[in-house]
């Protein structure tokens, strides 16, 4: 499995009732494909995955695998506080024939470094898929740490973590200390300092919505290595990661959806969605972004 490139974990629409809906979620999966993403990420925290019922959670990774079709890799999330919950997510990923899986620590319990490793080799067993670690502790209330890595060293299938902690020393720690595991940037606003660091990877939310943007950094970085574009690109970034993490994260990616024509409905409590005045500051920055981006990537 490779984690090159931009991998979107995709939103997960709502219909009027506040029911899941399939038909718009397609419409979504199939603008990613055709914006040239390179993976698409479902159960994730952008896909509201904590407000769903394992029910839905099924359905939904049902519906991405009839929707994506192998066209291009599917990763599916496992995040669950009990350990037996995220065995039955990654058994149900195997079962559809996911590409690889996304595995946290189980959030809110607390467990100690051996208690993950434990928590992440039950679900490697489970599913025996490419695994793309998830290590955020702001979410999850603790952090992959040394005595993690020193206890699922032995896992052939853990290939990839998405590095959501925002410390960069953690960065530096993960290239130095373990550059058998691709790195993924899971923190916006350092994907320049991710790239810098070798990683060839980064989940990013934004690009549910302006995809090309985020594949420019990318390029740039990754594949020109030109860091000066890329410098200008992640500067033109800025100002719309600085609105996103406001405190209305998804509300914010779903009107950014809205934006680009995609049906992406309203958020489940207890999240509210955005006033007039955040939707005209988020639309603001989205145009001045999208202008200041395209000029940068005309230029020779």
């Amino acid at each position: 499995m490779n984690f090159d490139g931009i991998f979107t974990p995709a939103i997960t629409p709502l219909s009027a009732d506040g029911q899941i809906d399939y038909s718009a979620f397609a419409e979504v999966l199939e603008y990613l494909i055709e914006s040239r993403v390179h993976g698409i990420v479902i159960g994730g925290s952008t896909g509201e995955y904590y407000a769903h019922t394992t029910a839905e959670r099924l359905k939904v990774a049902e519906r991405a695998k009839e929707v994506i079709n192998g066209r291009i890799p599917l990763v599916i999330g496992t995040g669950g506080i009990r350990t037996e919950d995220a065995v039955a997510f990654a058994e149900h990923a195997k079962s559809i024939e996911a590409d690889a899986i996304l595995v946290g620590s189980p959030p809110y319990a607390l467990p100690t470094q051996k208690e993950i490793a434990a928590h992440v080799l039950a679900v490697d067993k489970a599913a025996g898929l490419p695994i793309m670690l998830y290590n955020y502790p702001a979410r999850m209330g603790v952090a992959m740490g040394p005595e993690f890595f020193e206890a699922i060293a032995g896992c052939k299938n853990i290939v990839a973590i998405k590095e959501s902690s925002g410390d960069t020393a953690q960065l530096h720690r993960l290239a130095h200390s373990h550059p058998s595991i691709q790195l993924s940037c899971g923190w916006d606003d350092m994907a320049l300092e991710f790239f810098a660091w070798g990683a060839r990877s980064w989940v990013c939310a934004g690009s549910n919505f302006i995809p090309a943007e985020h594949i420019a950094l990318y390029e740039a970085c990754v594949l020109e290595k030109n860091f000066d574009k890329g410098r200008r690109i992640m500067s033109a970034l800025l100002p719309l990661m600085d609105v996103l993490e406001s405190g209305k994260f998804v509300q914010s990616i779903k009107h950014g959806s809205e934006l680009v024509g995609l049906r992406a409905g309203g958020v489940r409590k207890p999240m509210q969605p955005l006033e007039a005045s955040e939707k005209e500051a988020l639309e603001s920055v989205i145009k001045t972004l999208k202008q200041n981006v395209a000029r940068i990537v005309a230029e020779v």
